[in-house]
């Protein structure tokens, strides 16, 4: 008999023995661990692969629950929310429905827990990671100098592994920004790498520019910047939180300005107005420039925020962006040309 595998991420720990002493005693299911956090529930699921998580409404509700997301989609892992617990912040219905998340009471006797577990899982799953989207040929010409930036915040895990699943091995260099949680920045960079591609790494103190390599600055206590004396790189620089973030979007387009011809820029989904200043000045020195459109984006903010201020050339749904950036690079047209929407 297959048993049915489970994680039980749940931050009280009466709560957590109830639940895994209840679930051990069902013959066709078995525990393979607890956690209290979602640090280490990333770092379970990922080493052990469950068939399902059974995690708290209190985790769900945290920022950082869509890079657990994205880990579940790519290992097509199971999970359902325990809501209803004491002090739980629960999301919201249509985070629940958007985000596919399946939720069970608190107090639902054994006997309807399992039950719900079987549901869930019932439907075969791969047998192995889903495998990494492979880019057309055509994307594999050269980029012509440029490079790319992006910056993305709430719902911009799904919407960078959507675009960089377009990336072939050797894409341009690639720098993003993601307003995520201290901390889960490696895990980020670990999922996107998985579904990537090309190389994905986390934005440390120097990066030289190179086909094929996408730096991610996400939860680090710096600003990912463009140096643009000699050879372009990138690395960190210390300074002041913009817009409320570190590291911000902004940040990154502005420390890109002496070079703008040669940048190719997009912002994603996200809350509040990071990177439309700094995309409005790229744009207006020369550089290409696109934004996420509203019906695709998880919170129309970003977006939006650059779109209004002219910073944004096009406006495109998320599965064209990918593709759009990629011709953008290895057009040999001027950069300053606006691209059809």
């Amino acid at each position: 008999m297959n048993r049915i595998s489970l994680l039980i991420a749940v931050p009280d720990a009466s709560q957590r023995e109830r639940l895994s002493s209840a679930l051990q005693r069902e013959p066709d299911m078995q525990v393979l661990a607890v956690t209290h956090d979602l640090m280490n529930t990333y770092n379970e699921v990922e080493s052990r692969t469950p068939s399902a998580v059974l995690i708290d409404d209190r985790l769900a509700a945290q920022p950082e629950f869509e890079v657990m997301r994205g880990l579940f989609s790519a290992l097509d892992v199971r999970w359902l929310i325990i809501s209803g617990g004491a002090g739980a912040a629960r999301p919201s219905a249509g985070s629940l429905q958007k985000s596919g998340l399946f939720a069970v009471s608190a107090q639902s006797s054994p006997g309807e827990l399992a039950q719900r577990i079987r549901e869930v899982t019932r439907s075969s799953r791969q047998s192995s990671p889903r495998p990494v989207a492979t880019a057309p040929a055509a994307a594999s010409a050269p980029s012509n100098g440029k490079l790319i930036l992006i910056g993305s915040s709430t719902g911009g895990v799904d919407a960078l592994m959507n675009v960089l699943s377009a990336f072939p091995a050797n894409c341009p260099p690639t720098l993003i920004v993601q307003h995520t949680g201290g901390g889960f920045g490696i895990s980020l960079v670990r999922l996107l790498d998985r579904q990537c591609a090309a190389d994905v790494t986390l934005a440390a103190e120097n990066h030289p520019l190179a086909p094929g390599r996408i730096v991610v600055a996400a939860g680090t206590k710096a600003h990912l910047t463009l140096a643009a004396n000699g050879a372009p790189s990138a690395g960190l620089s210390p300074g002041a939180p913009v817009n409320g973030h570190m590291p911000s979007v902004d940040a990154l387009f502005e420390s890109a300005l002496p070079i703008a011809r040669r940048v190719v820029a997009a912002i994603l989904t996200g809350m509040g107005r990071d990177g439309a200043q700094g995309m409005k000045a790229l744009s207006d020195r020369g550089a290409i420039t696109m934004a996420q459109d509203e019906a695709t984006s998880v919170v129309y903010g970003m977006p939006r925020a650059a779109c209004e201020l002219g910073a944004a050339q096009s406006s495109l749904p998320l599965q064209q962006i990918g593709p759009a950036l990629l011709r953008a690079c290895r057009s040999e047209a001027g950069a300053s040309r606006r691209m059809n929407t």
